[in-house]
């Protein structure tokens, strides 16, 4: 069964892999990027805006 490409929440680009968190999808780049991301990280604080995005729409 081929899966269906949907765009990551994250990195907006559509992909083929991945994860769904409350509906919405992270691609497994994404999701390895943000696994091994340390807090110290100058990245941390755009995966936690991108993931708020979650609960956004969640209660939109």
């Amino acid at each position: 069964m081929e899966k269906v490409a949907q765009r990551c929440i994250v990195c907006e680009q559509e992909q083929n892999d991945g994860i769904a968190i409350c509906e919405q999808f992270i691609c497994r780049t994404c999701e390895q990027e943000m696994v091994h991301t340390d807090v110290q990280d100058e990245k941390y604080p755009f995966f936690i805006h991108q993931m708020r995005r979650i609960w956004l729409r969640k209660d939109a």
